[in-house]
This record gives structure tokens, sequence and C-alpha cells, in this order.
């Protein structure tokens, strides 16, 4: 059986042996029940990974040994997918799948179609939503560098990032390119802009498109925006060689 992951702070797992407690640890011993004699993953969430076994079980802490520390390089070329605001969890749903296919960067965007909008305290209410989804899933698929969930940007900032970056492609039913024949960097980040349920507006097309990047097709099937970005992520991680 696979060990589980956990987080855990990197002061900790540089040490031999220590006390894992706080949520992490109590979930690992009150929850997962894990007792001694059996392994488990920490890591910081940035490439550190500590392969531990449990010495004592607690109440709602572990005492662990640390039996071997390594790094996990960071994934070339970055894959950061720009997500327009969905309606209702399905934001959340897209944030677990394309945890779980690897993309390291989410970035929630606020299009102009967009029907659900995040202002004032339901934006930090909904932020959080997504980075705790993406810090379980990450969990749950043995990630050891977590993805980062940036702020909301707007169109402009949208372009800003495309512009910076090493391919940018903006997923689009009535482009002409395929995104699966489009030639990818080695290294740098690719940019995947998913537009939400009413699509990509002519205007931000036009905007993206100044900023450099390239329409493509994913399918000859319309997909959900929740399940879009999770099925090009698919495709650009075999592409790239990272699968």
């Amino acid at each position: 059986m696979t060990a589980p992951v956990f987080l855990a702070e990197a002061a900790d797992l540089a040490r031999t042996e220590f006390t894992f407690g706080g949520p992490e640890g109590r979930h690992a011993a009150a929850v997962r029940r894990l007792r001694a004699g059996e392994r488990l993953d920490l890591t910081d969430g940035a490439g550190t990974v500590a392969e531990c076994v449990v010495r004592d079980a607690g109440k709602d802490s572990l005492r662990v040994e640390v039996l071997r520390r390594y790094e996990v390089p960071v994934p070339q070329p970055r894959l950061v997918v720009v997500q327009g605001l969905p309606k209702g969890d399905r934001g959340e749903l897209a944030v677990e799948m394309m945890t779980e296919a690897g993309v390291d960067v989410i970035v929630p965007w606020a299009a102009a179609r967009s029907v659900t909008r995040w202002k004032g305290d339901r934006a930090a209410k909904s932020l959080d939503r997504w980075r705790s989804t993406a810090r379980e899933a990450g969990k749950q698929s043995r990630r050891f560098h977590l993805p980062e969930v940036t702020g909301p940007v707007t169109t402009a900032g949208v372009a800003a990032l495309l512009s910076s970056a090493a391919l940018g492609i903006v997923l689009h039913e009535e482009a002409s390119s395929a995104l699966s024949a489009l030639e990818l960097p080695g290294a740098g980040d690719i940019v995947v802009v998913v537009g939400p349920e009413g699509g990509v507006a002519e205007e931000e097309i036009v905007a993206f498109r100044e900023a450099g990047a390239v329409p493509a097709l994913l399918g000859p099937t319309v997909l959900r925006t929740s399940t879009a970005g999770v099925a090009a992520a698919a495709v650009l991680q075999t592409r790239s060689g990272r699968w």
C-alpha cells in the first residue's frame, strides 16, 4: 500500500526525529489512525520529501523518524491554467482535477461572460476554497510540489501572463489549430486560458492574440469549463514528456 502524504513544516523535515502535530498530525493520528511501524511521507509542498515511519502514536500527534530525505525537482515546462470563473462548485471540481493532473499554477479569471463574480467576502471565501481544494487534492495525488492558486485576475492580467509566457494558448471551439499539434517549449511557462460557461468573448480573443497567444482546438466535442482544463493538461503533459 502506498504511504499517505501529509504536509509538514520545512524545519521539521530537516530533523531526524520529531513530533508531527498540528492539524496535519491530528488528521494522521485521529482520522487516518496511523500506528507505530506504519509509513508516511511528509512534504513541505515545495519539493522536499521526508520518508518517515511512526515510532509512537498519540491521540492527536505522531512521533516519527525520518528514514530518507530527498528533493523533487520542479517540472519543466511549467503548466499554468487560467480558469474562467464557473458557476456553483464547478470551480472546486476544476481545481481538484487540474491538481491531480499536475497543473503547476491555477489562475482564477473574472471573464466578461463569467456568471459568477467574486466580490468582497465572497472573493476571499471562494479563493480559500480553491486553495484548500488544491492542497487536499495535492496530498491525495501524492504531489510534492503543490500548485499555486493565485488571486483572481482581470483580462488585462491574463494578457500580461500570456505576453510573458514561453507559449500562450486560448482554448476556443472555432480555432483551426489543434492543441495536440502545437510545438511546445522545453522550459518556461505554458499558459492555457479556459473560458467560463459562456465562452471567451471576441474582445478577449483579440486582446489575447495581441499578447501573443495562439487559439487552439481541444477536440471535436465541447467540454464544460470545469473539465476543459484537465483535458488540456493531459494533452500537454503527454506532449511535453512530463507524463
